[in-house]
């Protein structure tokens, strides 16, 4: 029914005018911010990781939250022997949460998590009537999409402010501020390492490459020593840790659907799948070197991702709804609304 509602949604969107749309748009995003925590603890996690090492003295890239039982956060952590696999922007920027009461630090991060997936939608929108697509429809495409509202927003997902500034990025390099777009680039990966994807499209696509490389290194400069200073080296762990959650299956994943559907070992069906992937990236980014659209590109490398990882869970769909958003592909579009509908059945009840 609630995907249904969407698709309707989607398609009245421009008739129903800015008003009804935005009004629709914060109103959902405000009442899921509102919920409890909704069907994830990852939110409790980033709590937990921030308190490791503001109250206890403890680097969250060396230590679980196992170490810390005794924290009034502990008991509400899912993963308690898995130090902490996000970028060391977004630690840092969650340590201010450990002093406040756990109640209010999860309802900021919900507060955070709901402002980026409205920034998210607004850039979309933007950005869509600059490349003349229907920009009321783009920011429904990403604001109300049923796992957005109720895994980014009401889970607190960080996955939202990391896209939140890859899409930044996005917008800047098309206006032409290339060194802006890599310094919100590098930021974005400095909060998720999954937002990695984007960037070296938007090199091969910008008009000044220099640019865009030069403020990428001042931004990658600046969170490197921050991150040093903070945790040694021990914050290059996280993207290691990312990286082995390919060794992880979620059960909704197209990789291990295949293998459960047709008997073939999963973990055959997981190396063809990502083979696969690492040759459609390469066909993409020569695509973008002959000076095809490269955010076309990059939202079908985003929406690759997704179908190739053996480790999907439902609000990584946000990494591909805003470029889809705005690519001008109708085959990405419900290719990218495919896979909402087929993850609706991940812990969602709708």
């Amino acid at each position: 029914m609630g995907f249904a509602a969407y698709l309707a949604f989607l398609a009245l969107a421009p008739a129903l005018g800015r008003r009804a749309v935005w009004t629709t748009i914060v109103v959902l995003a405000g009442a899921f911010a509102a919920a409890p925590v909704l069907l994830s603890h990852d939110a409790f996690s980033y709590l937990d990781y921030a308190r490791l090492g503001v109250v206890h003295g403890l680097d969250p890239y060396v230590h679980p939250p196992l170490a810390a039982p005794a924290d009034p956060v502990f008991r509400h952590v899912t993963w308690t022997h898995t130090t902490s696999a996000y970028g060391p922007l977004f630690t840092l920027a969650t340590y201010p949460l450990a002093w406040l009461p756990v109640g209010l630090g999860v309802a900021s991060l919900k507060a955070i998590a709901a402002l980026s997936v409205l920034g998210v939608a607004a850039i979309a929108a933007r950005v869509a009537a600059w490349r003349g697509v229907e920009p009321l429809r783009a920011a429904a495409f990403v604001a109300l999409n049923p796992l957005v509202l109720v895994h980014v927003v009401g889970g607190a997902h960080n996955d939202g402010l990391a896209m939140l500034l890859a899409m930044t990025g996005v917008a800047a390099v098309l206006a032409a501020r290339e060194a802006s777009g890599g310094v919100a680039l590098v930021a974005a990966i400095g909060v998720k390492a999954s937002a990695a994807v984007v960037a070296p499209f938007a090199l091969l696509g910008s008009g000044r490459r220099g640019r865009l490389l030069l403020g990428a290194a001042g931004c990658a400069a600046a969170i490197a020593l921050a991150a040093q200073l903070a945790f040694g080296l021990h914050w290059l762990d996280a993207f290691g840790l990312a990286g082995e959650n390919q060794g992880r299956t979620s059960h909704l994943s197209i990789p291990t659907t295949v293998a459960r559907l047709s008997g073939i070992d999963p973990g055959a069906v997981r190396v063809v799948a990502l083979s696969l992937y690492g040759l459609a990236v390469t066909c993409l980014l020569a695509w973008t070197w002959r000076g095809h659209d490269w955010v076309r590109a990059a939202g079908w490398a985003s929406l690759g991702l997704l179908l190739a990882t053996s480790w999907l869970l439902p609000w990584y769909l946000i990494w591909a709804l805003p470029l889809a958003a705005i690519s001008r592909d109708r085959p990405l579009q419900l290719l990218t609304l495919g896979l909402t509908a087929f993850q609706l059945g991940a812990r969602i009840p709708l």
